[in-house]
């Protein structure tokens, strides 16, 4: 007997209602400042049809909105599928009550994360909401609360990746901080704790939103997020990628795509590279173009720190995390910021398997009394700990300088580096050449008629004697000096050999990172 018309009929009105959200009205504002519906945006992200939708029937618990339809409770979660891999997502929909959350809502949110862990799958979050719901009072806080909690009880267990693609503010703005990766829209989207009138009231500070609340301001300056998008469309194409390179959960390896063999020609436009003098800097994105897989490099935090350069790519196909010093800024020395950056990454890449790839290159850390007074020594310490803690494949390619506690704090072989190599342009020392000059040679430099002259012939004295990469490799620090033609190559080789790594550490919830 076929199913009765009016039970199929008030299925496909009930769907048809969610389908339009907080109505027609609204969702043509919507596309008219240039932003997708909370449904286009699912429909953008997963492939086509694979989403299936959990709780599209849920509405609000509130005694106040009593009679008000508020579909979906303002919220769209579910499970599907990306590039054929699973992925769990929740996208919230401004055009119902501004998005706000109440309990209903967080329940939604909660119950997806919680399916995510059991699953073993990444949480996709597309954050576009007014903020708490005054009206369920306690309840909308409460309902934050919980969904921190389990962003941290899936922290290193599934990926997480924050899309703020609308206002995100007060509380709210802490789901996506205890996420791994935030993506922003360049325009109509605002994340923040306290907006411009209440800074002034509180402070009686004029606080325009563009310096601190905009997707370039989290970019540059405070570096709470890790890309900047166009539109909407932009961000979503920047989490499929950004998937593309991560395994599911934290007890799968990362999605290589490796060869049966591999390549190992030389690459002679690597040795053009390398400048002739010795101020002159060496772009680190000119060595990582010809290093990775096709050029292809998904750079993280790009306008944060840029002294330290870190993203992902694949080598021979195999999936890893590159860090690298950028002389062409601050010369390439770590300081406060590029410190949290580089550890936040590395920590990142061993809770996911993902082998790390280290082109060092670095004077030192930054001198200076505003540095001193930043902490730049609890910020550089958290390299140290990220690196010393981190089980993955560890290996490091020396470029040019390694100085002093940063050639510690880039993966040398005693933080656990399993292969370490060196171009013969690299000078391992514990100080620059200039300034270990002035002291281990002084009286020379004095009695010297011609200071300059002297001074040259002395740096290049320092340099074969105390700063050689083969004196690193005669003293065991390094395992090979390379040309650079035979950067790619070794990489990969050492990739390949690595891939098998396990290591164990003694039993303990877990270390003090020095935050």
């Amino acid at each position: 007997m076929a199913i009765r018309k009016e039970l199929m009929d008030e299925l496909n009105e009930r769907r048809a209602a969610a389908s339009v959200g907080g109505g027609l009205d609204k969702l043509e504002k919507r596309h008219q400042k240039g932003q997708l519906t909370a449904r286009e945006r699912i429909e953008e992200l997963y492939d086509a049809s694979s989403f299936q939708e959990s709780g599209m029937h849920v509405n609000h618990q509130t005694a106040e909105l009593k009679g008000k339809a508020l579909p979906g409770d303002g919220v769209i979660t579910g499970i599907g599928q990306i590039d054929g891999r699973p992925v769990a997502a929740y996208s919230q929909d401004f055009t119902v009550s501004g998005g706000s959350l109440g309990r209903m809502h967080a329940q939604k949110i909660c119950d997806m994360m919680d399916t995510a862990a059991n699953l073993g799958v990444p949480v996709v979050a597309i954050n576009d909401s007014g903020g708490a719901r005054i009206q369920e009072a306690v309840h909308s806080l409460s309902g934050y609360g919980q969904i921190f909690y389990r962003n941290v009880a899936v922290s290193g267990l599934v990926p997480q990746i924050a899309i703020i693609a609308g206002p995100c503010a007060g509380g709210a703005a802490y789901s996506p901080a205890l996420m791994d990766f935030l993506i922003m829209t360049r325009k109509n989207s605002q994340m923040f704790i306290t907006g411009p009138d209440v800074i002034k009231a509180a402070t009686g500070q004029e606080a325009p939103i563009e310096q601190y609340g905009t997707a370039q301001a989290h970019a540059s300056v405070s570096g709470n997020i890790h890309f900047i998008a166009e539109d909407d469309k932009h961000a979503l194409e920047i989490a499929r990628k950004l998937l593309s390179f991560l395994p599911l959960n934290n007890m799968q390896d990362p999605p290589h795509n490796i060869p049966t063999s591999i390549a190992l020609t030389k690459d002679e436009g690597m040795n053009d590279l390398v400048p002739e003098g010795t101020k002159a800097a060496l772009d680190a994105y000119k060595v990582i173009n010809r290093l990775v897989d096709g050029g292809d490099f998904l750079e993280v935090m790009r306008e944060f720190a840029k002294n330290l350069v870190i993203g992902f790519a694949r080598i021979e196909g195999m999936v890893v995390g590159i860090l690298a010093n950028q002389p062409a800024y601050k010369a390439g020395t770590l300081d406060v910021d590029s410190s949290d950056k580089g550890a936040r990454f590395i920590r990142f890449c061993n809770a996911f398997n993902i082998p790390i790839v280290n082109l060092v290159n670095v004077p030192g850390f930054m001198p200076g009394l505003a540095q001193e007074r930043a902490g730049i020594i609890r910020h550089g310490a958290k390299m140290l700990f990220a690196y010393s803690s981190a089980t993955v494949p560890k290996i490091s390619m020396i470029l040019g300088k390694s100085y002093g506690g940063a050639y510690l704090a880039m993966c040398s072989k005693d933080l656990g580096a399993d292969f370490v190599y060196a171009w013969p342009t690299a000078e391992i020392a514990v100080m620059g050449a200039e300034g270990a000059v002035r002291i281990i040679y002084r009286k020379e430099m004095e009695a010297a008629e011609d200071p300059k002259a002297k001074e040259a012939e002395l740096i290049a004295r320092y340099r074969d004697e105390f700063a050689s990469p083969y004196q690193a490799a005669e003293n065991n620090m390094i395992n090979d000096v390379i040309a650079p033609s035979e950067t790619r190559s070794t990489i990969a080789m050492a990739l390949r050999l690595s891939l098998t790594k396990r290591v164990t550490r003694p039993p303990k919830k877990h270390g003090l990172i020095p935050l």
